[in-house]
Parts: structure tokens; C-alpha cells; sequence
């Protein structure tokens, strides 16, 4: 039996620094290099996940963007995709605008990876955001609410107040993919609209038939980590996570800033790392 191990990223795999251990690295460094199948699944572009990562440098595939996009983490290489429709983007981005929210919009503009808004119009926490942000060769300030949704639109991030984002959230969440929950380190309420098969659970499958995998172990610590634990065949859930995804889990382990699962990964291949 082939086993895919697919770990979250925020709050399970990353200590709550934002950042993996030297531990961490080491362990799937050397697991990869043995040829486990390995990959984390993130909210995270590759942009900011590699960054999170820095020292993971065995070649591997990563699921981005909550399942939109599986990337080669070496070259950056789209190896599966999600998008919206042309008129699928126009109704959210109207319906969003309608409801004083001003998202980030994720598009493609040719080949160019963008994140476009208007700074002045989005609510304290997005603008805090895009400061964590600066830098970023994604990073594409626009002016007018007609330039938002240019090019080929994959992901919508709304940061505002509950009350303007949970009816949203009820309108869109069975024709979409939503995510809606608070951001575990600013605790700011958060709304992430994707493309209906854009999930890491749809992104494990197609990443399990890539590597001609037989079987998927999964972990995580979020509501955004659901879809993932109920298609895999053992799932863990470290000690920091929801009570929810506890409940759905094989097992909790340990959590997140004792590396819970490079310890569960190390003890169950025999690693000494």
C-alpha cells in the first residue's frame, strides 16, 4: 500500500510562530528524500507557504490556496487548477461591492499571479493584511472597483465585520466553496470564496491519483481541514485544533509547537532525526 501523508499548515505543521521547526525539516526532508509521499495543504499561495517553510527543501507537490491550485514546490510548476467562470467571478465581486466588502481578489492577468484591491476601502484588518504582504510580487493595488476582477479570477479573501460577511456566507456556500471562520493568529473574521471543486479534499484526490497512491493519512487543527479528514483513511488532529475536527479524527496528537506531526511521522516510518 502507496500512503499519501497530506498535513495542514497554519497551526498544525507551523509553530505558531508562522514558521516550521529545524525538527519539522529534518524529518520531512528525510522522509521525502526516502520516498514517502508527502505534501501540506494550505490557505497559503506557494509564495508565502515557502516562506513559512524555509528549510523544507525536498522536492514534493503542495496544495494551495485552500485546493484551487496543486504546485511543484520546486519549480513553482501548476500541476492541477480551479477557476471561475467569467460570469461566476462578476456575481460574487457584484455582490460583494453591493455589501460595502472589499475582498482581495486572486487572478491570473496573462500569466502573471495578482492580488488585486483598493486599499482605501477595505476594512482595518484586510489593510493589515496587505501590510504582511509587502513585497510580494503578487501585490497589485487598483483604483477602481471595475479593475478588480480583471483576468482570470480563482479566489476571493473578505476581511470585515461578522455581521456584513455571514449573510454572504449563507448566500454563496452551496454554489461556491466557502471557508468562513476567524484567523487564528488576528482573530479577524474571514470569508474565502473559491471555485466549487476547489477543496483540499478534491485536491488530495487528484494529487492521489498523480503519485498512484493507494491510501491518504491526513492532519490539521481547523474547520477548513473537514473535507480533507473525511476522505482520508486515518486522520489526526493535533492537540491545538477545534473540538469539531477532534471529533472526526483517528486520533489528536500533539500539537502544534511540539511538532506533533513530524514526531508522529518520525515514529511511525522509524526515523531517527
Amino acid at each position: 500500500m502507496k500512503t499519501l501523508y497530506v498535513s495542514d499548515l497554519d497551526g498544525t505543521l507551523l509553530r505558531s510562530d508562522q514558521k516550521t521547526s529545524a525538527f519539522t525539516n529534518r524529518v520531512i526532508n528525510t522522509l521525502v528524500e526516502r520516498g514517502v509521499c508527502f505534501s501540506y495543504a494550505t490557505a497559503r499561495s506557494i509564495h508565502t507557504a515557502k516562506k513559512a517553510t524555509a528549510g523544507m527543501e525536498a522536492a514534493f507537490p503542495l496544495i494551495v490556496y485552500n485546493g484551487a491550485f496543486i504546485v511543484d514546490n520546486q519549480t513553482a510548476k501548476i500541476l492541477y487548477s480551479c477557476f471561475f467562470q467569467q460570469a461566476e467571478a462578476a456575481e460574487i465581486l457584484q455582490a460583494l461591492l453591493e455589501k460595502d466588502v472589499q475582498p482581495i481578489v486572486y487572478t491570473f492577468h496573462g500569466d502573471k499571479e495578482q492580488m488585486r484591491y483598493i486599499r482605501e476601502k477595505m476594512h482595518p484588518e484586510g489593510r493589515a493584511f496587505m501590510d504582511t504582504r509587502k513585497g510580494d510580487k503578487r501585490d497589485t493595488p487598483v483604483q477602481d472597483e471595475k479593475e478588480l476582477g480583471k483576468g482570470n479570477v480563482f479566489y476571493f479573501t473578505c476581511i470585515d465585520e461578522a455581521e456584513k460577511l455571514a449573510p454572504l456566507h449563507e448566500r454563496f456556500r452551496e454554489k461556491y466553496r466557502c471557508v468562513y471562520a476567524r484567523d487564528i493568529y488576528s482573530d479577524a473574521q474571514w470569508l474565502e470564496i473559491m471555485p466549487k471543486d476547489a477543496s483540499k479534499a478534491n485536491a488530495i484526490r487528484q494529487l492521489k491519483g498523480l503519485l498512484g497512491c493507494d491510501k491518504v493519512v491526513s492532519f490539521g487543527d481547523g474547520v477548513n481541514d473537514m473535507d480533507m479528514f473525511l476522505i482520508s483513511d486515518e486522520c489526526y488532529a493535533v492537540e491545538n485544533g477545534m473540538p469539531e475536527l477532534k471529533n472526526l479524527a483517528t486520533a489528536v496528537i500533539s500539537g502544534n509547537d511540539a511538532d506533533g506531526v513530524a514526531h508522529f511521522l518520525a515514529d511511525r516510518m522509524g526515523v531517527e532525526v
